[in-house]
């Protein structure tokens, strides 16, 4: 790793945390289940992308089908329940927690080309700002959907058996990886404000006719310039 400051440290520290807990929690069928006090559930649990049921019967009895077993929740058999296992705030869910996933996963690009480029780069400073500002709407946008789960997912006009069923581990794994993309992405944005001030200071004590063409088209010349 290329001469990287404690504050940069620290950032990377908790984006591999948050990455890896977002991660797990997106592709785990472990949001909400059935606490085991219940003989015969009818619900086991349900994940983002997966639900698991034991001998779950259509509501409205249009149908005389009965689901068993864990499938993919968009599966086609799934289309005549579709009403009551994709609510409106389970879809809100599943769609804020994958732009979460994108961000951390454009992220990891980000921070490898970070732990690559050396502080005198040109573009260290952009780089920084662009990493830090993506996990901070990968945070606000995760933090939504863990809310919303959370508001609702336990509630008694979701799954069957409601007063049995529990939020996940998963859940909490999705809620403590939310919560490390902050401080991740305001550490990044403190160290660019950081570098940035620093590479003022240095414009400052050098000949202005030593500047190269980058540094004149961002105003090193002149006064500062905040981020």
């Amino acid at each position: 790793m290329v001469n990287k400051s404690k504050t940069g440290l620290f950032a990377l520290g908790f984006f591999i945390f948050a990455s890896l807990f977002i991660i797990i929690a997106f592709v785990c069928p472990y949001w909400l289940v059935t606490d085991g006090k219940l003989e015969n559930p009818k619900f086991i649990k349900i994940g983002l992308w997966e639900v698991c049921f034991n001998g779950f019967e259509e509501v409205h009895h249009w149908y005389d089908t009965i689901f068993t077993g864990c499938w993919w929740i968009f599966e086609e058999e799934y289309y005549i329940i579709h009403d009551i296992l994709l609510p409106g705030f389970f879809i809100a869910t599943q769609f804020f927690f994958t732009i979460s996933l994108c961000c951390v996963l454009v992220s990891m690009l980000l921070s490898f080309i970070y732990i690559r480029k050396e502080r005198d780069d040109d573009n260290y400073v952009t780089l920084l700002v662009s990493l830090g500002t993506v996990l901070v709407i990968g945070g606000f946008s995760g933090l939504i959907s863990v809310v919303t789960f959370g508001a609702r997912g336990d509630g008694r006009d979701w799954m069957p058996n409601w007063e049995h069923n529990d939020l996940g581990w998963a859940f909490a794994l999705g809620v403590i990886g939310v919560v490390f993309l902050f401080p991740s992405g305001i550490l990044f944005l403190v160290e660019a404000r950081v570098q940035k001030y620093k590479r003022l200071h240095e414009m400052q004590s050098r000949d202005p006719s030593s500047y190269t063409m980058h540094e004149r088209k961002m105003g090193y010349s002149g006064g500062h310039t905040d981020i």
